[in-house]
């Protein structure tokens, strides 16, 4: 599929794509509007982060997804990036302009989020922290938790106020088995699943009732010593690749939604819409 036949389409229609490069994966979403301004998340996907890729590569690769999916002639009228990986933000970005002929917004410093973030840096916290913390509170209200597994876990606080108050950064599952696994020479690589038993008849189940019930214990512990500061009202809302796995073990995470960030980029671009067609407007002059 040529970049002209993602383009083209029908030039009503409006189609948002997100894009969040994490350091393990790179996940992408496609929100559809109705004429009355509602949108709705009708296509998702999730890549592996490679820093080695050009432009080019990638953009063949979110091509492929497009009509592996139908989409070949969606019109995409609007982009936004959210990343925490530096050298992969311009890459991505001239994916957008080849592939749809947009000027994407970014989230850093400068975007309108509508959420103070009360740390000593804010230009240090994570863009992707600040994208769930803006999902959670618009979807289910402060105070509230969001838990975020994937290269590390993170823990984010948002006040009853809407004020991101910061949070605590752990490890990530994944991260730890490999770290465990390439200097532990006699232990091998297991699908984190649910052992039968806590204690582990085999090495395999050893290391599945370490990992699953092990994480399920730091997050409620740290949940725990979180609300020790933050307050026992505050909600738990968990998000990212092994969030199901974990939150089924969990007694402090109360829902799961897989798809927050992506939510989240949907959220803080309409709170940038002026701001966005003032960017496109003069990228097409």
């Amino acid at each position: 599929m040529s970049a002209h036949d993602v383009t083209a389409g029908k030039e009503s229609a409006t189609t948002l794509l997100v894009i969040d490069i994490g350091n393990t994966n790179v996940a992408l979403g496609l929100f559809d509007y109705t004429a009355e301004g509602k949108s709705d998340l009708t296509q998702h996907w999730r890549l592996a982060t490679h820093t080695e890729q050009t432009s080019d590569e990638v953009a063949l690769t979110v091509a492929a997804l497009f009509d592996h999916a139908g989409r070949a002639g969606t019109h995409v009228t609007d982009v936004i990036i959210s990343s925490v990986v530096p050298p992969l933000l311009p890459i991505w970005e001239r994916v957008a302009s080849k592939l749809f002929d947009q000027r994407a917004l970014v989230v850093g410093p400068g975007i309108r989020t509508g959420m103070p973030v009360r740390c000593e840096n804010p230009r240090e916290v994570g863009a992707d922290r600040i994208v769930n913390s803006v999902a959670a509170l618009e979807i289910f209200g402060g105070p509230i938790i969001t838990v975020d597994f994937g290269t590390a876990i993170t823990f984010d606080c948002v006040s009853e106020n809407g004020e991101y108050l910061g949070g605590v950064i752990f490890p990530g599952i994944h991260t730890a088995m490999e770290a465990l696994f390439s200097r532990a020479s006699m232990l091998h690589r297991v699908e984190l699943a649910r052992p039968k038993t806590v204690i582990g008849k085999t090495t395999t189940g050893a290391l599945q009732s370490g990992l699953l019930f092990g994480f399920a214990g730091v997050v409620d512990s740290l949940i725990q010593r979180i609300r020790g500061e933050f307050g026992e009202a505050s909600r738990v809302i968990a998000t990212g690749g092994l969030a199901h796995r974990v939150a089924d073990e969990s007694r402090t995470i109360e829902r799961v939604e897989p798809f927050l960030t992506l939510e989240g980029l949907r959220i803080i671009f309409e709170k940038n819409r002026p701001q966005a067609e003032r960017s496109q407007k003069e990228s097409s002059e």
